[in-house]
């Protein structure tokens, strides 16, 4: 990993300094004891945070700045600086806090923090997640703050001139809990709140607040920024891409292998590198085992992935396997198992919330998984706090109100959109979102939205494995050009740029991967909208550009059309109701078979 770090230290001699900026000057953090932190951003306050320090000045400053690459994510390639300022607090711990050029981060070192609060009441529009164990919710806009409600991280909040401010946390160690926020008496109000912590915690998390605009929250790297560097070496082995998955269609589908043959089939068929053997495996019907389902898969060239209960969270009536990873020597145990048969990945779920417990329970399954190369999956668990750069085999968390969800409860169909066209500038952000996208049929409750709405979303959300969601059958019956494209998808990314939108009504991103560039955007309205393709923006040779829009019918969902120069392309994409679409430049040679303009 390329990687350096510059230190230079200035000891503060007796000149008052009471102001830390960003080392564009953007930035600034002023340090009041009678009020704690106040940031502000071009010169004007956006938000306080009341936590007691012994004075106005540190005891020392020194700037940071750091590259290093990524195996996943928004960017391969990372660079960061900023100027770092500790502070002695009123109860004897240390308060650090470093400006950036995309936010602010602070954290305490001699415990964890009691008793702070953020004042973001000059907001004048905010996006919030009821809490719930596993965040799978909607991002509410402006609900109501009564004191007392959880809200789940990341938190947006908007203030005037189109800044912004993400609120999240990255870093967490074996001895920590997570926080969140709770409303205060006031409205815009926060209370900032570890769950529960049985053992002594040395510091806390980094505390993170990506300050900007759409486009800087949209493409900030500051959570992994923040967090440890690699620390299972050598990881080269972390294989990404697209999967086929069996829950979408079937709930109990895992159980049957003749279920998991079909999926496995279309793997092998679209050229996707895994398949997801989901809960229940160890149930096989027919007297067949878990194992011909993994020979299976291996003889087609296919990866398997496997499912486990956590066995922390959901047990009484949920799924197995279950109490197989619990203890050291059972997980140690099971993963040489799942090493030796073929298995490349785990999927584990239901975990129990946030407190220190369930912390340090996952970052041991992440260290036990990495010594077996298999890659892991985390489901219905807490958010990834930075975890994807210090453990590079974490190649996704679901952690976020998805496609699944069609299979359980009807609210989600009218909804969607909406909620579709949020998710890249809250959830998407901090992180790889499991979201499972990508479906043209139906599970046991409708969609609404359009089959390139649909398509978009494999590109617009990011996740270092990307789960489709629908069955075989509807995808083996896509056009040609549609398949081509699932079966050359990358899920991680050179480099990333937000292109234009606003949180629940539109958004057209472009992600990177080589020379080729994939752009997508989704109209999250009930109502026709023109939204533009960024196109021209976009560095190096552009050709054989594939455009993938909404058809004008349900018997005829797509609008397919190849161009073979970008000035062909139009600057602008007409986009139905819940609608969307797909443009890839420089679509392979080898994949284009007489399609014309």
């Amino acid at each position: 990993m390329n990687k350096y770090l510059i230190f230079s230290m200035l000891l503060l001699g007796a000149a008052n300094v009471y102001a830390q900026k960003s080392p564009n000057g953007i930035i600034k953090v002023e340090a009041k004891n009678e009020e704690g932190l106040v940031v502000n951003y071009s010169g004007k306050p956006l938000y306080k945070v009341n936590i007691n320090v012994k004075g106005k000045k540190p005891f020392n400053t020194q700037k940071y700045s750091e590259v290093y690459d990524m195996r996943l994510g928004k960017r391969s390639h990372c660079e960061n600086a900023c100027n770092e300022a500790k502070y002695k607090m009123t109860d004897g711990k240390t308060l650090v806090v470093r400006a950036y050029n995309d936010g602010v981060v602070w954290r305490t070192i001699g415990g964890d923090i009691k008793d702070v609060t953020l004042d973001m009441s000059s907001a004048k529009n905010s996006w919030l997640q009821k809490w719930t164990e596993p965040y799978e919710f909607f991002y509410d806009l402006n609900v109501e703050e009564a004191a007392g409600k959880r809200w789940a991280y990341p938190s947006l909040f908007e203030y005037n001139n189109d800044v912004f401010v993400l609120i999240t946390e990255s870093a967490i160690e074996k001895y920590n809990s997570s926080s969140c926020l709770y409303s205060a008496d006031s409205k815009g109000v926060f209370r900032v709140v570890p769950d529960n912590n049985e053992v002594e915690c040395q510091q806390s998390p980094w505390h993170v607040s990506i300050i900007g605009s759409k486009k800087t929250v949209v493409e900030s790297t500051l959570v992994t920024d923040v967090a440890p560097a690699n620390r299972i070496g050598d990881a080269s082995w972390v294989k990404l891409g697209v999967a086929s998955w069996v829950y979408w269609a079937y709930n109990h589908g895992s159980n049957d292998f003749n279920i998991i043959k079909k999926y496995v089939d279309m793997a092998k068929e679209l050229h996707l590198p895994y398949v997801l053997i989901d809960a229940e495996w160890d149930e096989m019907k027919d007297g067949k085992t878990v194992e011909d389902a993994i020979r299976y898969a291996r003889e087609c060239n296919v990866d398997p992935i496997i499912w486990y209960n956590s066995s922390v969270g959901w047990i009484d009536g949920a799924p197995g396997p279950k109490f197989r990873l619990n203890k050291p020597e059972d997980r140690e145990k099971e993963f040489a198992w799942c090493e030796k048969v073929g298995v490349k990945g785990v999927k584990i779920d239901f975990f129990s919330g946030d407190n220190q417990k369930n912390m340090q329970y996952m970052i041991e399954l992440l260290e036990s998984a990495a010594k077996h190369h298999l890659t892991v999956n985390f489901h219905g668990a807490t958010l990834p706090r930075g975890w994807q750069r210090t453990y590079p085999n974490l190649v996704s968390t679901e952690g976020v109100y998805g496609a699944e969800w069609y299979n359980n409860v009807p609210t989600f169909t009218t909804k969607a959109a909406r909620h579709n066209a949020t998710l890249p500038f809250t959830r998407n952000v901090v992180g790889s979102m499991d979201y499972t996208p990508c479906a043209f049929t139906d599970s046991q409750h409708p969609h609404i939205t359009t089959h390139a709405h649909e398509l978009a979303l494999t590109c617009l959300f990011e996740s270092g494995v990307q789960h489709l969601a629908d069955r075989p059958e509807s995808f083996l019956a896509q056009p040609h050009p549609v398949k081509d494209y699932l079966g050359m998808l990358p899920t991680a990314w050179d480099e990333t740029r937000f292109i234009d939108g606003y949180p629940g009504e539109y958004v057209v991103m472009a992600r990177r991967k080589g020379d080729k560039w994939f752009i997508a955007g989704i109209n999250g309205t009930d109502n026709e909208k023109v939204i533009p393709t960024g196109l021209a923006s976009l560095s190096g040779d552009k050709h054989n550009l594939y455009l993938f829009e909404d058809g004008d019918s349900k018997e005829n969902p797509w609008k397919l059309r190849l161009f073979a120069d970008y000035k062909d392309i139009p600057s602008t994409i007409t986009c139905k109701p819940r609608g969307g679409f797909v443009l890839v430049v420089n679509f392979p040679e080898s994949r284009i078979s007489g399609e014309s303009k």
